[in-house]
């Protein structure tokens, strides 16, 4: 039974796979003070609750967030028994290695994303995740991750508006109706909504410039499929995107190991 980990700068996701199939997920906000005992009774209180009786015998980790993977660690080691694979460290490899500038460290949820889209839609991809940063993930043609872009996240850029300009409210992520807004709130919507497709579509249009190739772009994060509404960029919308891709790499490791 393998426990699959997405750590990320706002929240963390774990997943308990068995054989083809996901049979939980949840979500809790990511902090690095959370305590590996903290983890095991959230985690054994939800399988409770959800009638799971299951062993966890292995680990993956991707995490954007490095004081949170001690814990996640030791909640594996302690409770389960297991060594956690975690992407990005060694002992972890990928199917294919990225060809980025020497020493540059390439964040695991882009590694993984990476590794997933190529699975499911081959190479020559553009990966656009929409998180805390929205982060354009370039795949070249047998799967390696050769770069890519990151930008302000949504609702980081939100915040930074709402912080900067006292008179300017909270507001949630929406489509609007119109993109000329009559008030406030509207005009505010408009401009994050049209200015980050905007975004999108220009930077993917620079990338398939500079690439001299078509290129597919896959959409992935929580706002993909409200942004997807938007615009025709999108060849592909993946929820599971990162889970997927960390099943795969969890299986390669294993293979290798077994080899």
């Amino acid at each position: 039974m393998l426990l699959a980990i997405d750590c990320g700068n706002t929240n963390t996701v774990f997943s308990i796979r068995e054989g083809d199939d996901f049979l939980a997920t949840w979500r809790i906000a990511t902090d690095h003070k959370r305590t590996a005992d903290e983890y095991f009774v959230w985690l054994s209180t939800l399988m409770m609750l959800n009638k799971l009786d299951v062993k966890i015998d292995s680990a993956i980790i991707s995490s954007t967030a490095p004081r949170v993977v001690f814990n996640l660690r030791v909640l594996c080691d302690r409770y389960y028994g297991c060594r956690p694979y975690v992407v990005g460290r060694p002992g972890c490899v990928l199917p294919v290695a990225p060809r980025v500038d020497q020493g540059t460290t390439v964040g695991p949820d882009r590694l993984v994303n990476a590794t997933s889209a190529f699975d499911r839609h081959g190479g020559n991809l553009v990966v656009v995740d929409f998180g805390t940063a929205t982060t354009f993930d370039v795949v070249d043609t047998d799967g390696a991750y050769i770069g890519g872009v990151i930008a302000p996240g949504v609702n980081l850029s939100l915040e930074a508006l709402h912080m900067a300009a006292a008179a300017l409210p909270h507001v949630d992520v929406s489509r609007p109706d119109r993109v000329i807004g009559t008030n406030t709130v509207a005009c505010m919507q408009s401009g994050v909504y049209w200015g980050y497709i905007g975004l999108v579509e220009g930077i993917v249009r620079q990338i398939r410039a500079e690439r001299d190739r078509p290129m597919r772009v896959i959409g992935t994060g929580g706002l993909a499929p409200l942004f997807e509404q938007g615009t025709e960029i999108f060849d592909a919308i993946e929820e599971d995107l990162t889970m997927h891709g960390l099943v795969l790499i969890h299986d390669h490791n294993r293979r290798l190991e077994s080899a």
